[in-house]
Order: structure tokens, then sequence, then C-alpha cells
């Protein structure tokens, strides 16, 4: 059973690992901590980037010699395959270290097996150590690992009455700088960012991630244009300031793109409808490496990611006004009835400024009961 001292080192751990969010895709964010043979922190470490050193070996080289004897504490099992790097298994083995604690066990067929490595060479193991946490932390990777598509976070804008534009369809500023510096965090810890043809055409925003820091990441931008339409030579989204993805009808004519920073992806469109197969969208990010997709598209596009099943997390910046008229923050999402409502779980309610942050993921389904079956 872990100790205080290991429990309060995973603690740590997991608060590194968030330090590799927006830089470590398509692998997870891992953080470690060494703690020496008499219990005490003897180094740390993060995966601070894709292909670089993962966290147990930027520990390990912290700690030197004091990992000998000691317990290495990390957030996800300790990798058992040679990739970009090798297996950190094999790591902890030559450090000489006597016991691995861990939170999440490692998912992937290719990375699993560390926990039965070190136990064959005769380490102790233990985990899912304060694994809800752990996971949590990494909830981008496990989502992408488990479904094969993007993490993907809504995050929209509002009036107190639901409202994310006035009547004249101005929508500048709805919330606080707090908020909006808040939205720039978010960028940074997303692979890419997503907006559709009418964000693109009417707000021209460039999507990238201003934070002041240029250590920052610059998540991929994403443009949903299908018929071209939208994004021209000059635009905001192509000042090469980040990469920029224009998604369009396999059928359109991009030769107005041409010489422009853009890569120019073609999809099928969906069925029944004038859009983009998301199926299709979601399936070429993964294959690109995102793991992490923030949407910040309008109601319509949000509403299509929505009633498609694929939003993860909704994130929602509430400010205390009222505009009474206006477009809402979402639309054509397929809810024609109370019954059919999407019901959220709330996570998290913060303060900024004036405003509130409130996070949501989706309910899982309602359990029926007998009389509901009969």
């Amino acid at each position: 059973m872990a100790t205080a001292a290991e429990i309060d080192a995973m603690r740590r751990a997991i608060g590194l690992a968030t330090r590799g969010l927006g830089h470590t895709s398509p692998n997870p964010v891992v953080g470690c901590v060494v703690l020496d043979a008499r219990g005490e922190p003897a180094g740390e470490g993060w995966h601070e980037r894709a292909g670089g050193p993962h966290a147990e070996v930027n520990a390990l080289r912290a700690a030197g010699e004091r990992a000998r004897g000691g317990t290495a504490v990390v957030t996800l099992e300790p990798c058992d395959h040679t990739g970009r790097t090798g297996p950190c298994s094999q790591a902890l083995i030559a450090a000489g270290v006597a016991r691995v604690v861990y939170a999440v066990a490692d998912p992937t067929p290719a990375a699993t097996g560390g926990a039965g490595t070190l136990l064959a060479a005769g380490l102790d193991v233990e985990g899912g150590v304060l694994a809800a946490e752990a996971a949590a932390g990494n909830e981008a990777w496990l989502t992408a690992v488990a479904r094969h598509r993007p993490h993907v976070v809504w995050k929209y804008a509002a009036t107190l009455d639901g409202r994310s534009a006035a009547a004249d369809g101005t929508s500048r500023w709805i919330t606080s700088p707090e908020s909006r510096a808040d939205v720039q965090r978010l960028r940074a810890e997303a692979d890419a960012v997503l907006v559709g043809s009418g964000t693109a055409r009417t707000d021209d925003p460039q999507l990238s991630a201003r934070t002041g820091d240029p250590a920052t990441n610059q998540p991929l931008r994403v443009v949903l244009d299908s018929g071209g339409t939208a994004v021209h030579p000059g635009a905001r989204v192509l000042d090469g300031s980040a990469p920029t993805l224009i998604a369009v009808a396999r059928d359109t004519d991009t030769t107005h793109l041409d010489g422009t920073p853009a890569t120019v992806l073609r999809l099928p469109r969906a069925a029944g409808g004038p859009g983009l197969d998301l199926g299709a969208l979601l399936g070429a990010l993964y294959e690109r490496g995102v793991r992490s997709l923030l949407l910040e598209g309008g109601p319509r596009l949000a509403g299509a990611f929505l009633a498609a099943g694929a939003v993860d997390r909704i994130i929602g910046y509430l400010a205390p006004a009222l505009l009474g008229d206006g477009p809402a923050a979402l639309s054509g999402a397929g809810i024609t009835t109370i019954g059919q409502a999407l019901r959220l779980e709330v996570t998290d309610v913060v303060r900024l400024g004036p405003d509130l942050r409130i996070t949501a993921v989706p309910a899982p389904p309602a359990v029926p009961t007998h009389s509901e079956e009969n």
C-alpha cells in the first residue's frame, strides 16, 4: 500500500505532468518523482516534448545515485517498448530503483507491459495510486487512444441569457479580459483549434495562442470551409504564426490558396447535408497526431459536433450581461423536445473577473427503472 510520502509524490507528479500539455502529442503527458531509499524527494521530471526523454528518464537524471534503492512515482505505467526513446522500464531497472508506484495502466498495445517487466526484474510495483486524478490530467490522450479520434472540448462565450452575439451580430467583447486570457491558455494546451466557415468569414480570427510567452505551444489552426469560400490570401489565419489546415469538400476549387502556408485537407461531405463528414475530419486529425481539439466554432458547428456525439467536454464562459435577442450559443443539435435534452454533469465552476467559467461533461445515459422498462 502506498505510503503518505508516495501519495504526496504522486500529487506532485500529476502537477508536473500538466507542464507538458500542448507539447507531447501524440504521446501522453506524464510526470515522475523519484524518492530516495529514505523516502525523501531526490529528483523529478516530466515528459517535455514528443520525441524527447520521458518523465522517468528526466527524474532519474535529476536524482542521480540517490535513485538506487529508492522509489519512482509516475503518473502512467512505465513504457516497455522502444520508439524514439528507449523503454522506461529498463531505465528504472538500470538505475537500481527498488519500487515503482504508478497511477494509470498504459492502455496502448505497444507500450503496455512495463509493470510486468519490472516485477520480473524483482522490483516492488504498485499501480492505481490516485488513478482518477492522474487520468483526469491525461484525459485528452486517454480519450484519443480509446476512440481513435481527438478529445474534443467545445468552448463558447455567452451572456446569462445564452446569447453569443447581439442582434446586429456584434460580439466583442461579451466576456472579460480574464476570460479571454483563459481561452489563450486553452489554445496553448490544445493540439488544434477548430472553427467553421461562418466564424472565419465574419470574425477573421487568428486562432493562435497569445500568452506573451515565446515558448507557448501554437496549435494547428483548422478551418472547416467545405465550399472554399471563407479563407482567402490575407486572412489572419494564414499569417504564418502557427500551422493552418483548411478542410474542404473533395470537389472544391482551392486554387486561391496556392502559395499560402495552408495545407488543404479534402474530405467527403456529410451524409444528407452540405457540410463535411465530421467522423472523417476527426479521423484525419488523429492520423496527423492531434489528440486534443478545441472547438471554437459558431452555434451551428457546435450543434453538429454535439449531434454527432463528438464533444467530450464543454467550457462555457458566462458574462453577467443580458442581450434579449441575437444568436444563441448553440443551434442545430437535433434536439426538438425536452426529453432529448443533452444532460450534463458540472465538474468545475470558477470565477474569472466578473464572469463564470463552467466546465461540464455529457452525463452518462440514465439507467431506466423497472417501471420505465415496462
